[in-house]
Parts: C-alpha cells; sequence; structure tokens
C-alpha cells in the first residue's frame, strides 16, 4: 500500500518542533473526499458541483470515412431554427439556444435535470475540406455535419507497373 507524508501532533522533536510521520495513504478516503475538493476548487470559480451540472455543452460524435468528417451533436428539444453553423478561418462552430418552457401554472419542483440555455461548439477543420459542400441535418435531436475532403486528403491508389 502507498504511503504518504503527513504531520502528527503527537510527535516532537528535542526543540519543540514537529516531525514528520509516515502516514499509510487510504485511497478510498482520498475518492471520498474529491468531489468536497472539486467543490472547493469550483467555488473559486463562483460555481459550485451542482452548478456546474447546469452549464450545458451537446456532446458529439466526430468520424472520419475515406470522403468525408462527419460531426454528430446530441441537441434534444430544439427547432432547427435555433441552430447556427458558422466557418470561419477553418474552425466549424455550431451554436444555438435552447430555452426553458414558459409554464401556464405554478409547479414546486422537487428536481430539476433539464439543462437550458445557450451552447457553443467549435472544430478546427483541416485545410483541405469543400467548404462550400458541408451539409447539415437536424432530425429527432442529432446534428449530423458532414464536412467533404478535397481530393487532395483522399487516399488514392497508385498502379504498379
Amino acid at each position: 500500500m502507498p504511503i504518504a507524508l503527513g504531520q502528527d501532533e503527537d510527535i516532537k522533536d528535542m526543540k519543540g518542533g514537529r516531525k514528520m510521520s509516515l502516514v499509510r495513504w487510504n485511497p478510498r478516503q482520498s475518492l471520498m473526499s474529491l468531489p468536497s475538493a472539486l467543490d472547493d476548487f469550483f467555488r473559486g470559480f463562483g460555481l459550485n458541483f451542482e452548478e456546474q451540472d447546469r452549464i450545458w455543452m451537446p456532446i458529439v460524435d466526430v468520424a472520419e470515412t475515406e470522403d468525408a468528417y462527419e460531426i454528430k451533436a446530441e441537441i434534444p428539444g430544439l427547432k432547427k431554427e435555433d441552430i447556427k453553423i458558422s466557418l470561419e478561418e477553418g474552425m466549424l462552430t455550431l451554436q444555438g439556444e435552447k430555452k426553458e418552457e414558459k409554464e401556464k401554472e405554478k409547479r414546486n419542483y422537487h428536481r430539476i435535470e433539464r439543462v437550458y440555455g445557450a451552447f457553443h461548439r467549435s472544430f478546427r477543420l483541416p485545410r483541405e475540406v469543400e467548404a462550400d459542400k458541408i451539409k447539415a441535418r437536424y432530425e429527432d435531436g442529432i446534428l449530423s455535419v458532414v464536412i467533404p475532403k478535397s481530393e487532395k486528403l483522399k487516399p488514392k491508389q497508385i498502379a504498379v507497373s
């Protein structure tokens, strides 16, 4: 079992100072205190663990085929009009806003896990893509963006003579 250095109040040297003692390191205890340590860390940025969970960033899959790159983002609950895709200086950006539903009657919530608000994700594209042929489709909460490769990036077969 690994050990860590710590101070023991009961061990003092001859001059009244403190000596370092060896203390067994308990990995379970370290893991149990991790959420508290992270909460302390994020509190310095004005966030706590619960608030941190409310920051929304859609999860994405990025794949590559011989002909194209494809980005799929989970963005449920939006209309396609609420999603903007831009390409500037080789940076593809997905952005939008999921607006909170207006309620007709007052409710006392016990828990709210759905997140709302603005989001954006950016991806640096290789230089050799066909920017004018990028296509996007939004269906069933999934945004699919297909970025065709230029001929320079596509693999080529070279005949042997």
